[in-house]
């Protein structure tokens, strides 16, 4: 064999070697490191019959994960080599988007007109555009989401109810189906816990949980999903938490300033090759992880000055980890409406309230009319006046924050925060609907937040945990007065058969 070949060969192997040597010592450092949750497990007061030893269990592998297809794989590609990625991401391709929300054309519509040939649709049975789309059913794509024959992110679940059987669905928004690249998402973790805290109990019965949650859509999509996809499963508790998507201040803001340029940073460029073979490589490798981490955290200015004092002032807040300076605006608060005790059936609530409680209605009826029942859950937001992140670590959160709700201010952020959960909790009041305060035990640790609502795994887990506390008390009532599990359930409305095709398009030679 040539000196030059086997030259090649060692250092090839050494290379691999090496590599396997650093994944191997990154994973145990990740096994071996304490969790951020783990220092905040003694402030949530625990449910009877709750073990903390369960805190670091996981939920058993997904049945129904399978490796990637190639096709799903190379549409991904197609995404990148396109050069667009803002109005389509990588998620998008492996949506069944609502024909009656596509239109005729898909090159005419807003989102969709820079899918890279082609998508994937579905049409509703009962013609209306909510929900504006489904997860591809039965699938495993590149980015890591498992879904079960539904749609819905977790394991197979039977149509048909079981005996001795307590069904609970989650729904909301991108916080309920969690980031598709995590392991679990935080209905996953609840499910685990409730088996367990029945099996500790000697209960003859078992939970299934549905996850019914999907990002970037509104109270309007939920009310749709429920109506559509959630009750023909007859569920006995459906749990709400959702309080971002329809979080708009300029419902108080009616006169808002004009952009300021000292506001925006500097843009973080598109990713480029490294980046996203770090990206892709991310879902397996541990040490994949670290360096995307460390390019994400480092790898860019963290601003840019503008010259005069205000860009210093801006340049000194982002290096500091503070809230950035930011022009005046006056917030109008609703002529009589008491901040404290409001009056939820006021037309004019901030942050489209008055929308969001007339679809939480109909999501209460519909579970009602399917045998079940409704649980609001309050949202936490990770903002408060003065608060200061580190500029590096938490660098997304700072940009959450200060340029994806810019200009407002932190102060104004947490005080509509805070209105949004009274009015939830006072919905839920007179409703008779048990409300989970999920956000009053969240701890305001940004360790364990990816942005301000979104959290890490570790974030992920917690809040599950602090949701499991909140329903222990909830199915207790129910095992007590013999409610649950049932013994026999309502007829559903049928489930409507959801059969995604796909769509092939060119929008390259058309205009408009």
């Amino acid at each position: 064999m040539p000196t030059l070949l086997k030259n090649a060969l060692l250092v090839l192997f050494s290379v691999v070697l090496c590599t396997a040597a650093a994944e191997g010592l990154v994973r145990w450092l990740e096994a071996e490191a304490p969790s951020d949750a783990l220092k905040h497990l003694a402030e949530i007061p625990l449910a009877e019959g709750v073990q903390r030893a369960w805190f670091g269990e996981n939920p058993a592998p997904l049945p129904n994960r399978q490796p990637a297809k190639p096709e799903d794989i190379e549409l991904i590609r197609r995404v990148e080599a396109s050069g667009v990625t803002e109005g389509t991401r990588r998620s998008d391709m492996f949506k069944a988007w609502n024909s009656a929300f596509v239109g005729p054309d898909p090159c005419k519509h807003f989102y969709l007109k820079d899918a890279p040939g082609q998508i994937y649709v579905y049409d509703p049975a009962d013609g209306e555009r909510w929900p504006r789309f489904r997860f591809l059913p039965n699938r495993t794509t590149p980015i890591g989401l498992v879904t079960n024959e539904y749609g819905f992110r977790g394991p197979p679940v039977p149509v048909a109810r079981q005996p001795k059987t307590i069904r609970i669905a989650f729904i909301g928004a991108s916080t309920t189906v969690s980031s598709h690249n995590f392991l679990y998402s935080y209905p996953e973790h609840v499910g685990y816990w409730l088996n367990r805290w029945a099996a500790a109990k000697k209960l003859d019965l078992r939970f299934e949980v549905l996850n019914a949650g999907r990002e970037s859509i509104a109270s309007p999509d939920i009310a749709a999903i429920m109506k559509n996809e959630v009750a023909p499963l007859s569920p006995d508790l459906v749990v709400y938490y959702e309080g971002a998507n329809q979080f708009f201040l300029q419902t108080i803001v009616p006169d808002m300033p004009p952009p300021q340029p000292s506001l925006r940073i500097k843009s973080q460029p598109e990713p480029g090759l490294l980046q996203r073979v770090l990206v892709d490589l991310g879902y397996t490798f541990a040490l994949a992880r670290r360096l995307e981490n460390l390019l994400a955290q480092y790898g860019s200015d963290p601003g840019e000055k503008s010259g005069d004092a205000r860009g210093d002032a801006t340049a000194r807040a982002i290096a500091e980890g503070r809230e950035w300076p930011k022009p005046d605006y006056k917030v109008v608060w609703p002529k009589g409406l008491d901040e404290k005790d409001p009056d939820i059936a006021r037309v004019d609530l901030p942050v489209n309230l008055a929308t969001i409680l007339a679809d939480l209605g109909r999501i209460d009826a519909t579970a009602r009319k399917a045998g079940g029942e409704l649980a609001i859950a309050s949202y936490k937001w990770l903002v408060s006046d003065g608060m200061v992140l580190d500029p590096a670590r938490h660098r997304l959160i700072l940009e959450y924050l200060n340029y994806g709700y810019a200009p407002f201010r932190y102060r104004d952020l947490e005080r509509l925060a805070l209105f949004q959960n009274r009015v939830l909790e006072k919905f839920a009041r007179l409703r008779g609907i048990d409300f989970l305060d999920v956000a009053r035990l969240m701890p305001s640790d940004p360790d364990l937040f990816v942005d301000a609502i979104h959290g890490t795994p570790e974030g992920e887990r917690l809040r599950a945990w602090i949701v499991l506390q909140l329903l222990v008390p909830v199915v207790d009532r129910h095992l007590a007065d013999g409610t649950w599990p049932k013994k026999s359930f309502p007829d559903a409305p049928p489930l409507q058969p959801y059969a995604p095709r796909v769509v092939t398009f060119d929008c390259r030679n058309k205009s408009g």
